[in-house]
């Protein structure tokens, strides 16, 4: 893959481009948050105008598809419309929950507020579906799998809060935005607190893996994006101190 300190390319032909985006980074122009830092802009000094087909939060990182030309585009975006795209996330939470997995179809609507958040609402609210289920659990933490059937904004973020299990280090649904460092989980620690820089201080969300129809060959792909760096560095750290490794865990399924 190539590198870049925005994203990677995990592919690209004629049709689409494949990127495994940092986090803090818009895919597309947001009307709320109109200076922010853009994938799209970025890429397209690389490979032309690109198409969004969908859409991650900015601050998740993770897989993201982009069309490169009109038929290409149309064509993503009926197969996400008919919900013929599979999408796999993994999120960090704190604690452990009692379920192996779970099935969440809370209603959701944007709250309006200058937050702009998404709050559940069973009257007002559209459909929305997410299947969860439990990974590892890693000292206080546990790694989520989450495959959203449905995509509306933030759905991931509040399904998991509201199910008692908001992710680390989200400013939006969590009451808890503190930092994971390796004094939380480590055993006879004994560096100074006031010097140690956190293993991950960002929405614990990684769009992690992504399947489809190609929309010239008609031929069904699927694509993984690693973790990002700081997430990756927390995974070696849990699988090395607790045993217990996400990927390995998610692939094994």
């Amino acid at each position: 893959m190539k590198k870049n300190p925005d994203y990677t390319v995990i592919y690209s032909d004629d049709d689409i481009v494949v990127l495994n985006k940092r986090s803090n980074l818009l895919i597309a122009q947001d009307r709320y948050d109109a200076d922010a830092p853009r994938l799209d802009l970025l890429a397209e000094k690389e490979f032309g105008h690109l198409f969004a087909v969908h859409r991650i939060d900015k601050d998740t990182s993770g897989i993201i598809v982009y069309a490169r030309n009109e038929n290409a585009h149309q064509n993503l975006s009926v197969q996400f419309e008919k919900r013929l795209v599979e999408k796999t996330y993994h999120a960090l939470v704190r604690g452990k929950p009692m379920w192996d997995s779970l099935h969440v179809d809370l209603p959701l609507l944007p709250d309006g507020d200058s937050r702009h958040r998404t709050v559940v609402n069973k009257r007002f609210g559209k459909p929305s579906v997410t299947d969860f289920k439990f990974l590892c659990s890693a000292g206080l933490f546990s790694w989520i799998e989450a495959k959203p059937k449905t995509g509306r904004t933030h759905q991931i973020r509040v399904h998991l809060a509201e199910s008692g299990f908001p992710i680390v280090c989200d400013p939006l649904y969590s009451g808890n935005l503190k930092p994971v460092r390796l004094s939380d989980f480590k055993r006879n620690w004994n560096g100074d607190v006031l010097d140690e820089k956190p293993l991950l201080n960002r929405l614990a969300l990684h769009a992690y893996k992504i399947s489809f129809t190609h929309p010239s060959t008609q031929k069904k792909i699927a694509f993984t994006a690693p973790y990002q760096k700081d997430m990756d560095a927390l995974r070696k750290q849990f699988a090395k101190i607790f045993g217990s490794d996400s990927i390995a865990v998610s692939e094994s399924l």
